[in-house]
């Protein structure tokens, strides 16, 4: 049976559906609005889980965190963009899991019903992105979650054509935010949170093409640039990204002073401790909130987070784990880190992008927008997996480095006609801010931050 999940307020009705199984053996938490599908709607979503055909769940469109029931059996997945959170409790007549998209969900659904005190954060399981994952309510001991992948792209299938490369990317980038846009409200304005790097420059530069391509006015397209104090080498790198494209018209310094970053809140808004995501989101909450402040009836942003994870574009040498034979030679290793049977994979947060997610995912619902980027679609992503990285860098780090600039720019101009200026990577955090700045603003204290993580729940644990 593909029953209704129950909400808190309904287990009256999911016992009338669910005779035979205890109430609230499941508790959904996810909001439904929350549900950005594209081609189908829920229900059928929810079938295509339950009847374990692995292909029909990748035709699933949009943006999903999904979960459907057949009696002891449960099935979830999620899109990569956005967390899917669950936590088994115990309960006199039998297991109880709870879903959500976040921890503090789950710690005060456990508080409502007095089970407090079986929660540590460490006990919370994260859905990894791209797999159907299915678990068993029999009772103690439950068994362990079963990980099905429903998105396995070829690698390397690609000549060694950056050209063709190039075109193929920008294609599946364009084709994405069109069907995006399809089922957008046509009078919604569209933000784009913009450092003129080369994620957010192509994803600007498709947007503007799009909208005149589809008879839509670019003047409802805004570029939003941070700036901190008043200083930031991404305002200059913005500004002169639209002066060369012509398209100054379209920009938006956003400034705000260093007093609005607060890398504590930022912990608690992502329930995170890495020290680089929780940087990205101190920035992004400061630029968001701004934005909300100026826009209060702002919605729609649509930004190019995934777009370094998917060519492969971090330095190798900031993490003593990472070589460059393990980077190219890795399924998604950026994208999902090294993966669910692996020893390094974490269990309560995932890893990779299918992890960094929240940065953007959380930030954005904490002040209401409505968040994409066309970068964690699977079809980008296909295009992306299929670039033969090893045999076009052959073991150099800096012809992997420079690669992105070459596929997005001959990609952008194959297929929007433009010649699109292409700048060193810099990350979010550092260009906001002035460069002698940085140190002290974002000093990298990662145990710092994990001890605010683990005082969020201390009462509770």
């Amino acid at each position: 049976m593909d029953a209704q999940m129950a909400e808190p307020q309904d287990e009256k009705y999911f016992a009338r559906m669910n005779p035979q199984l205890p109430i609230s053996r499941v508790v959904n938490l996810i909001p439904e609005d929350s549900q950005r599908l594209w081609s189908i709607d829920e229900p059928e979503a929810r079938r295509r889980l339950l009847a374990g055909e692995i292909g029909t769940v990748l035709d699933i469109d949009g943006s999903f965190a999904l979960i459907a029931q057949d009696g002891e059996r449960v099935v979830l997945a999620r899109s990569l963009d956005r967390p899917m959170r669950y936590f088994l409790a115990k309960a006199a007549d039998g297991p109880v899991l709870i879903v959500a998209e976040r921890i503090d969900a789950i710690v005060a659904e456990l508080a409502r019903h007095g089970w407090a005190d079986q929660f540590h954060p460490s006990y919370t399981r994260m859905v990894p992105a791209h797999h159907v994952t299915t678990l068993r309510l029999i009772g103690c001991p439950d068994p362990n979650p079963v990980h099905r992948r429903f998105f396995d792209p070829p690698r390397a299938t690609l000549p060694k054509d950056l050209d063709l490369i190039g075109r193929l990317y920008i294609e599946a980038l364009y084709a994405e935010l069109r069907r995006w846009l399809s089922v957008q409200d046509r009078a919604a304005p569209i933000g784009v949170p913009f450092s003129g790097g080369i994620d957010s420059g192509a994803v600007l530069l498709c947007l503007y093409k799009l909208l005149l391509n589809e008879g839509q006015s670019p003047a409802k397209l805004k570029a939003f640039t941070l700036s901190v104090d008043g200083d930031g080498d991404d305002a200059r790198q913005a500004h002169d990204f639209l002066s060369r494209m012509h398209l100054e018209m379209l920009g938006e310094i956003i400034d705000v002073s260093s007093r609005a970053l607060d890398p504590l809140r930022a912990v608690a808004v992502i329930e995170d401790y890495k020290a680089l995501d929780v940087e990205c989101a101190a920035v992004n909450l400061a630029l968001l909130a701004e934005i909300r402040e100026r826009y209060p009836e702002w919605r729609l942003l649509v930004d190019g987070d995934g777009g370094d994870e998917n060519v492969k574009d971090y330095p190798i040498e900031e993490n003593s784990e990472l070589t460059i034979r393990s980077v190219v030679n890795n399924r998604m290793l950026y994208q999902e880190g090294w993966g669910v049977d692996s020893i390094k994979h974490s269990l309560t947060y995932s890893g990779g992008y299918s992890r960094a997610c929240v940065r953007s995912y959380a930030c954005a619902r904490e002040y209401g927008f409505d968040g994409f980027s066309p970068y964690t679609r699977p079809s980008v992503i296909a295009v992306a997996e299929a670039i033969p990285f090893a045999a076009l860098t052959e073991g150099s780090h800096e012809r992997l480095y420079a690669l992105k600039g070459e596929i997005i720019s001959r990609g952008v101009r194959a297929v929007l006609g433009l010649e699109m200026p292409i700048f060193p990577k810099r990350r979010f955090q550092h260009g906001s801010v002035s460069a002698k700045e940085a140190p002290r603003l974002f000093p990298r204290n990662e145990a710092r931050y994990r001890r605010h993580f683990e005082t969020l729940h201390a009462a509770v644990v």
